[in-house]
């Protein structure tokens, strides 16, 4: 096969495990990332470019230079909290960088973009699953600039004949099952690092952003998808495009909730500690719950979520944590 893949972000958390999927399924991904964020130890499956996707000229000679037939464009921004501080950084780097990144297919032959997007472009969900259906009215700047990215590549794709598939993350967790890759991000914002945190004795106890929500413990329910799902989807998502499917958004979760008590419950049954918490108030527009209904993707791209169990993403979420941290 040997076709290369421009993979923006690949040295980061999730894009990393993408690179090893399309490794595996015989593509040679090429990372493109500025490393403000990424890791070079995590770059294994294929060459690094060290630039930023906002350099565009550095860009487009990385596209021509290996004839890039697809590109998964995943740098950006990610932090919801850290978007309302700084909402310049996010539209720079969010919608900057998209543009970027399309003028590059535009100009050259990579006719083909999948897109990190995120369940955020929905906002306040109107019922139990999100649907791809669903409104999309984010209620912070990451999420608005997710829905900006989305606009710009169906309108780049209308008139340069770009395909794509955007897909929507719902929580990305867990680690590459043979520990070659994982979760590293300092600080660390996501939910189940910050738990193993106080496991492995980092920090002295996990705080809740709110018990008073109307779920069956009071907690936010979330839907986890293991990281290795995530990144085996992409490559169905490429494929798909390859065989001239049709462009369209899709939710990647594992399509079933999880609180955050349940989460700590289970950390601790997999790590063997105990867990102390504290509550806080909760943060402004957390919704109770956000579940993905995955049923397009399961119907149109044959995706399955099949390491999501939450036990099984907090195993390995486990292992790589202790490999991280020094303790084997």
């Amino acid at each position: 096969m040997n076709q290369h893949i421009i993979v923006t972000g690949g040295a980061g958390y999730i894009g990393s495990h993408i690179c090893k999927a399309l490794a595996n399924a015989g593509y040679i991904p090429v990372t493109v990332d500025n490393m403000a964020e990424g890791h070079r130890d995590l770059v294994k499956w294929g060459p690094l470019e060290h630039l930023d996707v906002l350099d565009s000229f550095e860009l487009l000679r990385v596209f021509k230079r290996y004839r890039a037939s697809a590109v998964m464009h995943l740098a950006g921004s990610a932090y919801i909290e850290e978007s309302f501080k700084n909402p310049s950084k996010y539209y720079r780097n969010n919608v900057g960088g998209t543009i970027s990144v399309l003028n590059a297919c535009k100009k050259t032959d990579c006719r083909r973009i999948i897109f990190s997007s995120s369940c955020t472009v929905y906002g306040i969900p109107e019922g139990p699953l999100n649907t791809e259906s669903d409104p999309c009215v984010p209620i912070n700047p990451y999420g608005r600039t997710k829905l900006i990215a989305e606009q710009m590549i169906e309108d780049f794709a209308v008139s340069y004949g770009i395909s794509f598939c955007g897909l929507r993350y719902f929580n990305a967790a867990g680690a590459d099952g043979e520990l070659e890759t994982g979760e590293d991000h300092d600080p660390e914002p996501h939910l189940i690092p910050r738990v193993l945190d106080v496991a492995f004795g980092k920090a002295r106890r996990f705080s809740i952003n709110g018990n008073d929500f109307e779920t069956a413990d009071g907690t936010p329910v979330r839907d986890f998808i293991h990281v290795s799902d995530l990144a085996d989807a992409h490559v169905l998502a490429l494929e798909y495009l390859g065989s001239g499917n049709e462009s369209d958004f899709f939710n990647l979760g594992a399509g079933r909730g999880v609180s955050v008590r349940e989460v700590i419950h289970a950390a601790e049954k997999v790590t063997g500690e105990s867990i102390e918490t504290c509550v806080r108030e909760r943060r402004t527009g957390d919704p109770a719950t956000l579940i993905a209904d995955a049923g397009a993707a399961a119907l149109r791209l044959g995706f399955k979520a099949t390491k999501s169990d939450i036990e099984n993403i907090l195993v390995t979420a486990w292992g790589w944590y202790k490999l991280r941290h020094g303790r084997r």
